[in-house]
């Protein structure tokens, strides 16, 4: 649905607007790769598919991942180049957002191939339902690459991201009248980068104490993990959704019904409050 909105609609098809196209689309590739196959194995109860489908599987969850964060990030340079910067910013052009969405794909390919070259692996997980690193393998190898990949598509975009809202906060709130607009855009993306760290901490928690051995994990506390991460997928679709104004009266205008809906909501519960307050008024005497 958010695809279909911004690809259609010609006032939403702006050099910002591919940069959260491309998240869509990399929520929805997240959602076909990861869902029917872990229903499949779920139902068996073991991973079925044979080791080259869990090697696939398991990088395409973590190329998806890293790709999601890192179009955050690049939605958070775009709201400071917007925000902070102002007049004095270089607008980003359709060349240059297409180029950066090729950079970010390319670098999380890099990362999530390396395994199947023999720099860590790619394992079956947790109740063996579902395949990941390997993070219970003791080798300095396979550590140095769950730190250095931590490192890439975590901390980093996590500290750019700190970086560039620390200062979008601040110039929101010297000038608020003043961009209303871009602190709603501010907010939408600040929401979705909350949900997308809340939904893969765990799993990096989970990663961590497997190769520094800090605490037992159990099966069950693994796979949930991986699915709290993996279902982040759902979760942006419904923010830009709700929050991002043009898009939903792009969808209200597209499926009149769905603002009928909402409208007929809105009116029943202000006829309710009108009803309220007329039975709790007195007549004068």
């Amino acid at each position: 649905m958010v695809i279909y909105i911004f690809t259609t609609t010609k006032s939403l098809r702006t050099p910002s607007n591919l940069l959260v196209v491309n998240l869509a689309v990399s929520d929805f590739l997240m959602m076909v790769a990861m869902s029917p196959t872990m229903v499949i194995n779920c139902y068996n109860e073991m991973w079925v598919m044979g080791p080259f489908f869990c090697e696939l599987y398991a990088m395409a969850g973590s190329l998806f991942g890293c790709g999601s964060i890192w179009t955050m990030t690049m939605i958070a340079f775009d709201r400071y180049n917007v925000i902070v910067k102002g007049l004095s910013a270089k607008p980003m052009t359709i060349n240059s957002a297409l180029l950066r969405i090729f950079a970010l794909w390319f670098l999380s390919l890099a990362w999530t191939l390396a395994p199947l070259f023999g720099w860590n692996r790619y394992v079956p997980e947790g109740n063996m339902t579902a395949c990941g690193t390997d993070y219970l393998n003791k080798d300095m190898l396979s550590k140095s690459y769950i730190l250095v990949y931590s490192v890439f598509c975590y901390f980093l975009p996590l500290f750019l991201i700190i970086y560039s809202y620390f200062f979008i906060i601040q110039a929101v709130a010297a000038h608020e009248k003043n961009m209303r607009e871009q602190a709603k855009k501010m907010n939408v993306a600040l929401m979705t980068i909350s949900l997308w760290f809340m939904a893969w901490t765990p799993y990096l928690v989970i990663n961590f104490a497997g190769i520094f051995e800090t605490t037992k994990i159990s099966p069950l506390f693994t796979i949930w993990g991986s699915v709290f991460a993996k279902a982040n997928a759902v979760y942006n679709p419904i923010v830009y959704g709700i929050s991002h104004p043009k898009y939903r009266a792009a969808l209200f205008e597209r499926f009149p019904s769905l603002a009928c809906a909402t409208e007929s909501a809105a009116g029943a519960g202000s006829t309710s409050t009108t009803t309220t307050v007329t039975e709790g008024e007195k007549p004068a005497a």
